[in-house]
């Protein structure tokens, strides 16, 4: 019978946080973490590296900036929408044609965008080549132009989520359109999915990043009996076939595991300290987070100042199978200055001796990846602990 704890390590391998370099090194390592992840949400907030980086750092030792937009580039990966904003697998290009078609014959849930500069913008990004936003911006502030930034830049969305424009290359967070037959490879498979084969994608895509998942995990910001009557169907299906078990835990909701994982369960014997991005796949399930981590979770910086009960852009802070506290920082970029405002530790059943140091390494990792030189401790809860943790981290610049 598998366990709680059992369950936690069976996801941690799969989302490849068990060990360092478990997708390998360098770019492909990219290309792999992202093949099984399923998909990597792309976050604007800098307050330290972006997210979709920062994801992928934890898990690739050697990780590069530079390794997505290449990937973008060589037509490997492409942007669109998961459950929000991020890069996907070329090869799962198809299953995000429902959604662009649902974009395309909605008016009423998507952006309102003015049919005159749409019209405008495709013809000159297929008269004139690949755009970025700033080209209509630039266009738009012209003596005598019959429409100005807004309108273009509504337009623009618009034209991407319903699949008439594709990002195809990035610097930073600068995008360029093109369209569509300018960036698909010649070969992708452009068939647009049943509702059951999407439902089978959605099903085998949770299961290959996380070992075993929920109903409520794959239903996820779906709606409509339609989608849910198929992911069951699907659910039933493998179930029949024994690729997957079905398992009951009291105190917990049925969790469907994959059956070749049910015997790769150890554990782990050498804990490692992960710190997590708000927006980590591991992390983003927040109830799946709490109900099977014990982990209560919830990013800040859309709560206001005076409701916050850790910070702004609290990390979460992975100790083998279990999350021992959250720290709140900002990489202070020009000073080259990383702060930890609030270090919170929140599991003290585990012994300051066991994670102190391997916690203390991986910051110093994580100060260099910010492009920071120095390290400063601002407060620490418990407060017992601030002495030693600040001598501890501060001595390592």
């Amino acid at each position: 019978m598998l366990t709680i704890e059992d369950l936690q390590s069976i996801t941690l391998e799969r989302q490849g946080l068990r060990y360092d370099a478990s997708f390998g090194s360098g770019k492909d390592a990219v290309y792999q973490s992202l093949e099984q992840l399923g998909y990597l949400q792309i976050d604007t907030l800098s307050v330290v590296e972006r997210a979709h980086h920062h994801t992928l750092w934890t898990r690739i030792p050697d990780y590069e900036t530079s390794y997505l937009d290449e990937l973008l580039e060589e037509r490997q990966i492409f942007e669109y929408w998961f459950h929000a904003a991020s890069y996907l697998p070329m090869q799962d290009f198809r299953f995000a044609l429902p959604q662009m078609l649902e974009v395309r014959d909605n008016d009423s849930h998507y952006y309102n965008a003015d049919s005159k500069v749409m019209r405008y913008i495709i013809d000159t990004i297929r008269a004139e080549g690949p755009k970025r936003a700033r080209d209509f911006e630039t266009q738009a502030k012209k003596s005598g132009s019959w429409w100005n930034w807004k309108p273009a830049k509504i337009a623009l969305e618009r034209l991407f989520l319903q699949g008439d424009l594709m990002i195809s290359r990035r610097e930073g967070m600068q995008k360029t359109y093109d369209l569509p037959e300018r960036v698909l490879p010649e070969a992708i498979d452009l068939t647009i999915p049943t509702p059951r084969e999407f439902a089978s994608y959605l099903v085998k895509t949770y299961l290959n990043a996380y070992g075993w998942t929920t109903l409520k995990q794959i239903l996820h910001l779906k709606t409509g009996e339609t989608i849910r009557n198929d992911v069951r169907d699907v659910l039933s299906d493998l179930l029949e076939e024994g690729i997957i078990e079905s398992i009951h835990i009291k105190g917990y909701p049925p969790v469907f595991v994959r059956y070749d994982l049910l015997g790769a369960t150890a554990g782990i014997s050498t804990p490692e300290i992960r710190l997590l991005s708000p927006f980590d796949n591991a992390i983003i399930h927040r109830d799946r987070v709490k109900q099977f981590f014990d982990f209560d979770y919830r990013i800040e910086c859309y709560t206001p100042k005076e409701k916050r009960l850790y910070g702004y852009f609290c990390l979460p802070i992975l100790f083998g199978n279990t999350f021992i506290g959250r720290v709140d920082c900002k990489a202070h970029r020009k000073q080259k200055q990383f702060e930890i405002i609030h270090l919170h530790l929140e599991n003290q059943l585990i012994e300051f001796e066991s994670w102190a140091k391997p916690f203390a390494e991986r910051i110093k990792q994580f100060v260099l990846f910010n492009g920071c030189t120095s390290l400063k401790v601002s407060q620490v809860s418990p407060s017992n602990k601030t002495t030693k943790l600040r001598k501890l981290l501060e001595g390592l610049f």
